[in-house]
């Protein structure tokens, strides 16, 4: 059976609405759009298609590339084996798709907060920038996600800004000779966390002064802690390599809460960005419903160029 038949009778059998449209009416614009690459570079995640793909991540991936995406993130790339880290990079390799953010390991949590200062903290996070150039090789990618950990209560904030620069520009020092960028994420999960604004990253960025030392702009932890998306986005422009995206409240895919992902993803492109989108966030849906939801819901946020 063709994959765009699959889907259709996926739809079919579950009696899907999506986006406010009607099965038959989906139906017609999925089979236009079959394979088509998105206008933007989209990157699923791991697990988001199982229902239709299985639980094996190449089957994912090959299924992620028949409905048009040409990127992936695999957040927990470092703890795979090393057998399944080169299948899941030949695979990219093959289908011409690349691999978006895997998290730099033990790049910095509560228990290893970079704020701190302390030497020990330091050598782990150290230790994960040297695994993470052998991960880049066996995937093809160059970004690296760091979160440099918790507020240290005890310190002035400023000291424990000095102490996260100095941290990082020494993990530049190792990344930077391989081509690979750690994208520093602001995040709104827990007020204990070090870093919460992209104007605060944007300030660190600047401090290390490394084009291995960039802003991963997450729309949704920004939307949660900020807002102001696109004037935010402006003002860090020249910092920020990569994005991430989910709605907010929820967490879920683009159409489900308030960000108005459409004018969101025009604007990025509109100012030259090709990058990675990373689709890290939920679905609204379980099962093969919510995937068909979740494949329709970027083909109408991307259709910024109609």
């Amino acid at each position: 059976m063709k994959r765009g038949q699959f889907i259709r009778n996926a739809l079919l059998a579950t009696g899907a609405v999506v986006s406010g449209k009607t099965v038959s009416a989906f139906e017609r614009e999925i089979n236009v759009k079959e394979n088509k690459p998105f206008n933007l570079n989209y990157g699923p995640h791991h697990g988001q298609f199982e229902n239709h793909a299985g639980k094996n991540i190449t089957d994912q991936i090959q299924f992620m590339f028949d409905q048009g995406f040409r990127s992936i993130e695999d957040n927990g790339f470092s703890r795979r084996t090393v057998e399944e880290q080169e299948r899941i990079g030949n695979l990219l390799a093959k289908l011409g798709m690349t691999m978006g953010v895997f998290v730099l390991d033990k790049g910095g949590n509560g228990a290893n907060t970079l704020a701190a200062g302390k030497q020990e903290h330091v050598d782990i996070f150290l230790k994960g920038c040297r695994q993470a150039v052998e991960l880049a090789k066996r995937c093809g990618g160059k970004f690296t996600t760091v979160v440099p950990g918790d507020f240290v209560r005890n310190l002035p904030l400023d000291i424990q800004t000095a102490n996260v620069i100095e941290a990082l520009r020494r993990g530049a020092e190792i990344l930077e000779p391989h081509g690979i960028v750690m994208v520093l994420e602001p995040l709104s999960d827990t007020p204990d966390l070090f870093l919460r604004t992209s104007t605060q990253t944007y300030l660190i960025c600047r401090g290390v002064n490394s084009p291995s030392c960039k802003i991963l702009y997450d729309a949704y932890h920004m939307q949660r802690n900020e807002g102001d998306l696109i004037a935010n986005i402006d003002r860090c422009w020249d910092e920020i390599a990569y994005f991430q995206v989910g709605d907010n409240p929820g967490r879920h895919e683009p159409t489900t809460g308030e960000i108005n992902y459409r004018n969101v993803f025009k604007h990025i492109y509109n100012k030259g960005y090709r990058g990675v989108v990373g689709m890290e966030h939920g679905k609204s849906t379980k099962g093969k419903e919510g995937e068909v939801k979740l494949i329709a819901a970027y083909r109408e946020v991307d259709s910024f160029l109609a």
